[in-house]
């Protein structure tokens, strides 16, 4: 997938399909709590209604509308020389 189909204004006109009647705008933005992250909120306001959706930020540089994966302890077995 190339870079630019994971910027924000690429997944913006993908989910909420902007029309020359419906006006976009950022609601809310910030960090989440303890990682941090960054998102988005952006909403569409149209004729027939409204609605909005969460953007977050991945590690990567790249925008996504699923959070990324908490970053969890984890351990590893090594066999030990004998």
């Amino acid at each position: 997938m190339n870079i630019a189909e994971k910027s924000l204004r690429f997944l913006v006109e993908k989910w909420l399909t902007p029309t020359p009647t419906t006006r976009l705008r950022v609601i809310q933005f910030g960090r989440t709590g303890c990682e941090r992250r960054r998102y988005v909120r952006v909403e569409a306001l149209a004729p027939s209604g409204s609605h909005a959706i969460f953007f977050f930020r991945h590690d990567d540089g790249c925008w996504c509308v699923f959070p990324p994966a908490i970053a969890r302890p984890a351990m590893t077995g090594r066999r030990l020389a004998a």
